[in-house]
């Protein structure tokens, strides 16, 4: 069941009105959110239901546990069963066929030949994402920082809420938990701005990640060696503008489809190609992953308390397994380690040459976000290649200097241009664009949403195209 799907919005109409007509009562609401989310992942897989509620119904024991345990050696232990347990269902579904690949190619090196073996399951959608947000639940209240929940049909409901389930954003118990507890609010305002982000939403998603990535990137990245130079520089372009429109768009459905129930849900994105240096870059993509790698990975290794060489190792490690994170594949990992050598180097010419008060100028300012989007380009390559051998096919496109444009078309160009445009409007415009919709009488808003879902009908695709971060 995709967001941009028939399905979706008659679940997300049902949850809605069923919601709202429940009112003050709370353990019905509950478990009417419950079911949908339920269905909503079970529309995927259902045989995986089971999994995502043993998960969280093991962390919910887990919380309880460590709440009545006192010993910090004993309530080490309680920790230490959650990280296995989940870490452990993790890398079965998604490294052990990696690794045991990588191990076997290991011992040919030294001519021992080996058959590995490999298990015959798919990716449970969503596991990466769910197994990061319950692992939160657990560490927070292992650090005294959350009390424990209280009610374990609204912990099944924390883990599994269908608007963000999939794909994000990652949200915390401390965030979502009171929420869920809390009798809901739902104003005017709040309702025309959750149906303005999902229709914002679909608009990034069917008009620009779609369309861009069947008629430029898909094509180029299949067969870079048949594209000029330009053609392929201009897919690398494309590439980072899709990823950006597809994953923010399902944000931007996600948010505003858990506004329509009364929850909030943080941002996920804030324009990251108008970051000047990787360290703004990782404050502005995919928050809610930054953020936890931050605080329950980078922090605990030490951070930057351990002088220039320990944060380096830190910074590496973090980006390493960010980059895992992603997929059991070595493109992830070079991609992880890019951005940790440019990290670690932001952070030495940030020491070497410190800040000045005086505001830099506009020039120099424009020079460092070309830079940085460049380098975020050049490893975006690894992550949309299918392998490093592909990677470096399409950068030996590039390198040809040719400049045939004839595969570039009009349409994908205007799209593409239409999205770059975007990117660097100033952000007030947007809340602008808002506050003329909302104070719109309602047929005109109920006009203008149409139009542009008449719009997104004309450019989709015969078939619905997932999102990209599906496969993480």
């Amino acid at each position: 069941m995709y967001f941009n799907s028939l399905e979706y919005a008659v679940l997300l109409l049902s949850a809605f009105a069923g919601f709202w007509l429940l009112g003050n009562h709370r353990r019905p609401r509950v478990l009417l959110l419950l079911t949908a989310s339920y269905l909503f992942y079970a529309s995927w897989n259902a045989k995986y239901l089971g999994l995502i509620f043993f998960s969280s119904s093991w962390d919910f024991f887990i919380g309880q546990r460590l709440a009545r345990t006192v010993g910090p050696t004993r309530r080490k232990v309680w920790l230490a069963m959650s990280l296995v347990v989940n870490l452990g269902i993790l890398c079965v579904f998604k490294y052990f066929n990696f690794f045991a690949g990588e191990v076997a190619t290991l011992f040919g090196q030294f001519g021992w030949t080996i058959r590995p073996i490999y298990l015959e399951v798919l990716l449970p959608v969503g596991i990466s994402f769910y197994t990061f947000q319950t692992l939160s639940y657990t560490i927070d209240v292992y650090r005294r920082r959350l009390e424990p929940a209280a009610d374990y049909f609204e912990y099944l409901l924390f883990v599994s809420f269908f608007p963000q389930l999939v794909a994000g954003p990652i949200v915390r118990a401390s965030q979502l938990l009171p929420q869920i507890g809390r009798t809901p609010r739902l104003t005017v305002e709040q309702g025309s701005r959750a149906v303005f982000r999902i229709g914002a939403g679909l608009v990034k998603k069917v008009a620009i990640a779609d369309f861009v990535g069947a008629h430029l990137v898909d094509p180029v990245f299949s067969n870079p060696q048949m594209y000029s130079s330009v053609e392929t520089m201009t897919a690398v372009y494309g590439y980072a503008f899709q990823i950006y429109a597809d994953f923010s768009a399902y944000s931007d459905i996600a948010i505003g489809s858990a506004a329509l129930l009364g929850f909030h849900i943080p941002e996920n994105f804030d324009l990251p190609y108008r970051a000047a240096n990787l360290q703004e870059f990782w404050r502005r993509w995919h928050i809610s992953l930054s953020t936890w790698l931050k605080d329950y990975l980078y922090i605990p290794l030490g951070g930057s308390r351990g002088g220039a060489v320990r944060t380096a190792a830190n910074l590496m490690i973090t980006m390493l397994l960010g980059g895992l994170w992603h997929g059991a594949a070595a493109t992830f990992v070079i991609w992880g380690a890019i951005h940790g050598v440019a990290l670690i180097l932001t952070r030495a010419v940030q020491r070497l040459l410190p800040a000045r008060n005086a505001r830099p100028s506009a020039g120099w300012h424009l020079l460092k976000v070309l830079f940085t989007f460049h380098l975020v380009c050049a490893s975006w390559v690894f992550f949309r290649s299918p392998t490093l051998s592909a990677a470096w096919t399409v950068f030996a496109s590039i390198g040809t200097l040719s400049t045939t444009t004839a595969n570039l078309s009009w349409p994908v160009l205007a799209l593409l241009s239409a999205a770059v445009v975007s990117h660097y409007l100033p952000k007030k415009w947007i809340e602008d664009a808002f506050t003329l919709f909302h104070r719109a009488p309602a047929p005109v808003q109920a006009a203008l949403l149409i139009g542009a879902l008449l719009v997104v009908q004309a450019i989709a695709r015969t078939e619905i195209a997932p999102f990209i971060y599906f496969q993480f």
